[in-house]
């Protein structure tokens, strides 16, 4: 074959989606708000249209057929933003040759963008199908790898379940993942993933671990995501591991989770003013949000010591912040546990302190290796 024949065939070369591709630079030309919605892990969005541009151009689609769409596709997007989208796509190569294109269907929007590329001397391929073909696999790797050996580690609130997943090889951090700590004072100060981006790295993490998982018990919603109906059912008929700890152990944990680390998290990326008032906003909206629960008169003692513990706080008083944390855990989140381990029981495999269930997952995990 001559070299132009060469060229020309691989500036219009299709690879077949496979999650193999994660382990290449992939560009992602769909629209932003459709990377937002959930994108391949890793990839960059350097978008063949902006958000408009793709509304506008659906529009005549929709209304008057391809050939009308891609006419005003090609004027919408001509000139100076034409070179400019062609110039970050061209950084962008330079600096990982290896990439590959796709947009939603691999269709029209990567066809092109591979050919304008191809134009520059720059021949990628582009993924067959594009990210849709690619979140097929990605659905069909979870079912298949959502069946191995799984162990739950249960326990009241402030037993440091998740710092006990992560300290073993074959724990996977649902709330690491939900960038979310599940309670109604769970939610992190940066966004969250999108549902699909999620999944994915859910995805990632069980093929990394194919032959048993160790993850904290979870109730199906995780802040606003949800844990994929597969994995869910395992993790119902799932055996678990339950850590029972002293209340004062518990204050301690969760001071530093929910008053320090979240208080240094804002101070740090929102300034001392600023970060602060969103800091007492996230704790206080979140007490807030229980007042049907806890009632008109409990909700009103809580917050009046939430408050009075927010002013101590900035005289250096962290421990001021048991006088709420405490009866809320004893008067509201332990006898609603309870009650969910009597009323949903589980098979248990241990019930102890947390290093002896430790070391008990630990011993779980040798036997799954085998």
């Amino acid at each position: 074959m001559k070299d132009d024949d060469k060229s020309r065939a691989t500036s219009h070369e299709l690879i077949d989606a496979d999650l193999a591709l994660l382990q290449r630079p992939l560009i992602d030309v769909r629209a932003p708000i459709e990377f937002a919605a959930g994108a391949l892990p890793g990839a960059i969005n350097l978008p063949l249209m902006d958000d408009d541009e793709r509304r506008e151009v659906g529009i005549r689609y929709k209304h008057a057929g391809q050939d009308s769409a891609v006419e005003l596709g090609n004027r919408l997007v001509s000139g100076e933003s034409r070179e400019a989208r062609l110039a970050a796509w061209e950084q962008a190569i330079k600096a990982a040759p290896d990439s590959v294109i796709y947009c939603f269907r691999g269709g029209m929007r990567s066809k092109i963008s591979q050919q304008w590329l191809a134009e520059r001397g720059y021949p990628l391929p582009r993924i067959r199908g594009g990210w849709k073909a690619m979140r097929t696999r990605f659905i069909e790797t979870l079912e298949a790898h959502s069946q191995a050996p799984l162990l739950l580690v249960a326990g009241l609130t402030g037993c440091a379940k998740t710092a006990l997943v992560n300290s073993l090889d074959s724990g996977v951090d649902l709330e690491g993942h939900a960038r979310h700590k599940g309670s109604a004072f769970g939610q992190h100060p940066l966004a969250g993933p999108s549902q699909i981006d999620f999944e994915h790295g859910l995805t990632l993490d069980l093929m990394r671990l194919p032959h048993a998982r160790v993850v904290e018990d979870e109730s199906q919603r995780i802040g606003r995501l949800a844990i994929p109906a597969t994995f869910w059912q395992i993790m119902k008929a799932a055996p678990c591991i339950r850590v029972e700890m002293p209340l004062e152990w518990r204050l301690e944990q969760i001071r530093k989770d929910y008053i320090e680390d979240l208080s240094a998290i804002y101070h740090r990326d929102y300034g001392p003013h600023l970060g602060e008032v969103l800091f007492r906003k996230q704790l206080s909206g979140a007490l807030k949000r229980l007042g049907k629960r806890l009632g008109g008169e409990r909700l009103a003692r809580l917050t009046e010591a939430q408050q009075r513990a927010f002013v101590a706080q900035r005289h250096g008083n962290v421990q001021a912040h048991d006088a709420w944390l405490a009866p809320l855990l004893r008067e509201y989140y332990d006898p609603m546990y309870r009650h969910q381990i009597e009323h949903q029981p589980r098979p248990t495999l241990h019930v102890g302190d947390w290093d002896s269930c430790l070391a008990v997952a630990r011993q779980w995990e040798r036997e799954q290796a085998g």
